[in-house]
């Protein structure tokens, strides 16, 4: 990675979907993060909210705790969707192009990142 891009990433944010079906999987992933790293774990919204289509919660973390944090997502996610992207100040394209997903990609409400 250059160190142009690394500049501009100034950390990143998981967002841990769920259904009421599996909010208790979402709530163990979620105990976990907190007890294992340096995380700031945000409000449950269990309704749609900003660009989420469904109940998420978000998960923001250093640059730094990427590489621990990401694969422990990958192998603990408790077969949830989780989108984790970065912070760079570009909303539309922190979410749309610089995303990756863990499990299925659900399909974001981008309109309100677009510039009219």
């Amino acid at each position: 990675m250059s160190n142009n891009a690394k500049q501009a990433i100034r950390g990143y944010h998981a967002h841990v979907y769920y259904r009421p079906e599996n909010k208790d999987d979402a709530a163990l992933v979620r105990d976990q993060l907190d007890e294992l790293f340096d995380v700031n774990l945000g409000r449950w919204h269990d309704k749609p909210v900003g660009p989420h289509p469904i109940s998420m919660y978000q998960v923001v973390f250093s640059t730094e705790d990427f590489s621990e944090i990401v694969p422990w997502l990958m192998l603990n996610r408790q077969g949830l969707d989780i989108l984790v992207h970065p912070e760079t100040g570009d909303d539309l394209a922190d979410h749309r192009d610089n995303a990756l997903w863990l499990g299925e990609k659900l399909k974001l409400n981008l309109g309100m990142f677009e510039q009219t």
